[in-house]
């Protein structure tokens, strides 16, 4: 949500160079928007040197700005249809909850990817919703695009989900609050 930490960056590559990442998706939630044009910049090389798709969350023009591979919309943030006008060609995932209606209306906007969670306690954020694993083996059955799974996944956790249908799954507190973070990123073994 903020970084206070120079060595953030530093962080970052480390867990970048593991080659375990596919995504990063820069959150900040209480910065200004010139601050975070500054440390979008930092990531995003950070990100291309390591070939990791970057993706900015809620702001579409932030991406735009940034030149983003793309951007991850929740439900209250811009619309897809408009952020689609923005971003043309980007990657645009939506946060789905636990909804198979919100699923197909993401799909039908044209979606290139579908957020379900969370699926555990985290302190991330506040939840409003919680997610069952149902909701994957529905997806794995009807959804051609991929899938990932949120909230509170760790390396005890994650393997039932990518069992269950998830294609990727998004990891905040577990890298970045854990002692050693090179050692938690390695800690995800399954392909």
């Amino acid at each position: 949500n903020k970084i206070r930490d120079k060595s953030f960056y530093s962080d970052l590559a480390l867990v970048l160079s593991a080659g375990k990442v596919s995504f990063f998706q820069l959150r900040l939630k209480r910065e200004t928007n010139s601050n975070k044009l500054i440390i979008g910049k930092k990531i995003k090389r950070i990100c291309k040197k390591y070939k990791v798709k970057f993706l900015i969350n809620d702001d579409p023009l932030l991406a735009k700005k940034l030149n983003a591979d793309g951007c991850h919309l929740g439900q209250k943030d811009m619309n897809l249809i408009k952020a689609r006008a923005i971003l043309n060609n980007k990657i645009i995932g939506i946060t789905c909850h636990n909804s198979i209606t919100l699923a197909k209306d993401a799909i039908n906007a044209g979606a290139d990817y579908l957020a379900f969670g969370a699926f555990y306690r985290t302190n991330t954020k506040k939840i409003k919703h919680y997610a069952n694993k149902n909701i994957l083996s529905w997806s794995k059955k009807n959804v051609k695009i991929p899938v990932v799974a949120i909230g509170g996944i760790t390396n005890k956790n994650y393997s039932s989900l990518l069992d269950h249908g998830a294609n990727y799954i998004a990891i905040s507190s577990f890298i970045w609050k854990n002692k050693n973070i090179l050692k938690a990123v390695k800690s995800f073994n399954k392909n």
